[in-house]
């Protein structure tokens, strides 16, 4: 499902029209990840957590010269579903059928 097929979702099951969806679906994707930026977590209860998780300094390489590099401590956005929403996903319609 893409972002515009979401919007269009939640417009009709709504009522509200499509313009004010969208706006208030890019402010909530823009405060996520204006948090996530700041280093902040974002916990949607019922739903997971947007987590940022610190990756350590490690050394890797680089086949195609056979050297070593070395890749220094980072942050990345992570995902943790909600174990509610787990369970729905695990007990839900397979693949391709949406549950409305």
């Amino acid at each position: 499902m893409t972002k515009a097929e979401i919007i269009t979702e939640i417009s009709s099951k709504t009522g509200i029209e499509k313009v004010d969806v969208q706006e208030t679906v890019e402010a909530f994707f823009k405060v996520v990840k204006g948090s996530m930026v700041a280093g902040e977590n974002v916990y949607v209860r019922g739903f997971g957590s947007f987590v940022v998780k610190k990756r350590a300094k490690k050394t890797a390489r680089n086949i195609s010269k056979n050297t070593a590099i070395i890749i220094p401590e980072h942050f990345v956005p992570s995902f943790k579903p909600a174990k509610t929403f787990v369970e729905k996903v695990k007990t839900g319609n397979k693949p391709g059928k949406a549950t409305k």
